[in-house]
């Protein structure tokens, strides 16, 4: 998922891209002044408005998930919302010493790589579908696209956080 500078949630990401902190709060109220104009009601009724979701069609989770903060918490009385850094936690299995490209290491990467589904089989080459069928241990992927995520790995230092042997 990536924001378009010019969106109207883009002030938000670039105020969480640079503010080097773990955790934000922000008030609804400084969200609107970033942005410069007002958020959505159901932004203020709805904590779902908040929800971190993986897709192209909610516009504003773009601009903290490509700033790397995923929502903590949002508490719609007080008008908050708590942006934390995510990272990936993942288990990576490996056999004579190539990734075992199973459901969690294939979503690994393309959370590494900052991708949705979509984007992420572009690059493969692949149905978005295919993507959802590895990720959800549908099916596996045959030895030519298992080079390929072998090849993609390596182009992002995708390095995991603990190994199988």
């Amino acid at each position: 998922m990536s924001i378009k500078p010019g969106s109207k949630y883009y002030p938000l990401y670039e105020h969480l891209h640079y503010c080097n902190q773990a955790a934000v709060t922000l008030t609804f109220a400084e969200i609107e002044v970033l942005m410069g104009c007002s958020l959505p009601d159901s932004a203020r009724r709805k904590k779902n408005w908040w929800s971190n979701r993986d897709s192209s069609s909610p516009l504003q989770a773009g601009a903290w998930i490509s700033a790397g903060y995923q929502v903590e918490c949002v508490d719609l009385a007080q008008q908050t919302v708590t942006f934390k850094t995510f990272r990936a936690t993942y288990h990576i299995q490996r056999q004579d010493g190539e990734i075992i490209w199973n459901a969690d290491a294939i979503k690994a990467l393309r959370i590494a790589k900052g991708l949705n589904q979509e984007q992420f089989a572009s690059e493969l080459g692949v149905r978005r579908e295919t993507i959802s069928e590895w990720e959800n241990s549908k099916y596996e992927p045959d030895r030519s696209k298992c080079k390929l995520l072998n090849i993609v790995a390596k182009q992002v230092n995708f390095a995991e956080p603990s190994t199988d042997s």
